[in-house]
């Protein structure tokens, strides 16, 4: 069996479409497949780069959660806690810390992508070291296979790169990691046609009120083309946001011909769309409104107790070998 490992950072209140596609689903089908071992954690440790208010940090970590748990999250086949109640992340990271060079940390993306935002001084070392404590999230419950974009793909390779350092000097302890990266997931566009980000303010949010979906979806950016002129949808984003709600081929083929068509306009496709994102999210709203932050609380101080046991186990082993 696969053990495989992924993480959500509580740096907002919700999640928007592109997320649940990229992210959410693949778990939700790997706590299906028999052959995988899934663990999930929310890494509150990392989002201290970014948000520095205890309530704040556990408004988004509680909302997080329960969104997870409304899109189909099943805790009965699923690890899932919080790192900052696992003290063996920061324990190892610490040792996994003196093992690693400066230079090689201003080769990682994370440093240099936050170089080209901020002034060098204005840069947490949280930031610097961001990659460190990735790679001691692994590394304590022997993962398999990282799911993972391809901006992400370095991390992995120094959380090997790290656990063979460590292995060569203290003993073999660590499994090496791989990453999994997802082929079948496109590029998905936001409003104004970059990626769906909220950075961009340019996304449709899991919980946005029908109101506020049907504000944006007119929105969407589109060409300049007459009602009676053809249209390619590969190249529309509207269909582009919709074709992740086609999983009929004949409702595919028939929203595709519609493009070709005289007389249909773009705001009769961002009408079809609107009613189709309302269509997915609802449900999962309602069973969102269901979850008491009670509820979650509890569950996530039992998942700790599980992923504390496991981790601790790692970790006695690695004070063994070092002190």
């Amino acid at each position: 069996m696969k053990k495989i490992f992924t993480g959500l950072k509580p740096t907002s209140d919700q999640i928007h479409i592109a997320n649940y596609f990229a992210a959410v689903k693949p778990i939700l089908d790997y706590q299906e497949d028999n052959t995988k071992d899934l663990t999930l954690f929310i890494a509150d440790l990392h989002s201290l780069n970014l948000v520095h208010e205890k309530n704040l940090i556990w408004d988004y970590t509680i909302k997080q959660a329960k969104i997870y748990l409304a899109c189909g999250l099943d805790p009965e086949k699923i690890l899932f806690f919080r790192q900052s109640h696992v003290a063996a992340h920061a324990q190892l990271q610490w040792i996994l810390t003196a093992l690693t060079h400066i230079g090689y940390m201003k080769r990682m993306h994370a440093y240099k992508d936050a170089v080209a935002k901020w002034n060098n001084d204005d840069i947490t070392v949280g930031t610097f070291c961001y990659p460190i404590l990735m790679a001691a999230d692994i590394l304590l419950y022997n993962i398999d296979l990282v799911p993972v974009g391809k901006d992400q793909k370095q991390h992995i390779e120094f959380a090997r790169d790290i656990a063979q350092k460590f292995n060569k000097i203290y003993g073999e302890t660590f499994k090496l990691p791989d990453a999994l990266i997802p082929s079948e997931i496109w590029s998905i566009p936001g409003l104004d046609g970059r990626k769906m980000s909220k950075s961009y303010n340019n996304y449709i949010g899991i919980l946005d009120e029908e109101k506020t979906i049907l504000k944006k979806v007119k929105t969407i950016v589109t060409d300049n083309l007459s009602i009676e002129e053809s249209k390619d949808p590969d190249t529309c984003n509207v269909y582009n946001i919709m074709k992740l709600f086609l999983d009929d081929k004949e409702e595919n083929e028939k929203i595709r011909a519609w493009y070709t068509e005289w007389g249909v306009s773009y705001k009769d496709i961002k009408m079809y769309l609107y009613d189709k994102v309302i269509e997915f999210v609802k449900p999962i709203q309602d069973k969102y409104n269901d979850i008491s932050d009670d509820e979650v609380r509890k569950m996530l101080e039992e998942w700790e107790k599980k992923a504390s046991k496991e981790a601790n186990k790692v970790m006695q082993e690695v004070m063994n070998k070092v002190f």
